[in-house]
């Protein structure tokens, strides 16, 4: 069976405005109802930004410590390392200068000893 009303243009856009402003209604109704929950999710996707960008900051903080602890560490060793170099030249330099002031001692004590002999000797001839 046909149907038998008749459904004119202006009866389908009424129809149509009606079916829309409906949907905006149930749409608004439903934002509003659900307005509390969405602020409530928003504010702890918020929570979770701020104690995430908390955690990096940390991270970057913890990071930066141990390079300034690697960096101390390294310029210490490195200290260390010329300290020992200079006390090495220093020995070395000491170990040298007692030589040469034993070897001076010698000369000198056998020129000494060479002197005595020869005023002996001049000495007995005289």
């Amino acid at each position: 069976m046909k149907k038998a009303r008749n459904n004119e243009v202006a009866d389908r856009r009424t129809a149509s405005a009606d079916a829309k402003a409906a949907l905006l209604n149930t749409y608004r109704a439903a934002m509003t109802a659900g307005e509390p929950a969405r602020m409530a999710r928003q504010a702890e996707r918020a929570a979770i930004v701020a104690a995430r960008e908390e955690r990096r900051l940390e991270r970057e903080r913890v990071k930066l410590e141990e390079q300034e602890r690697i960096a101390t560490e390294a310029a210490e060793r490195q200290a260390a390392v010329e300290a020992a170099a200079v006390a090495e030249i220093e020995a070395r330099e000491s170990a040298e200068k007692a030589r040469i002031a034993r070897v001076i001692e010698d000369e000198a004590a056998r020129k000494a000893e060479r002197d005595r002999r020869y005023a002996n000797r001049k000495a007995r001839q005289a």
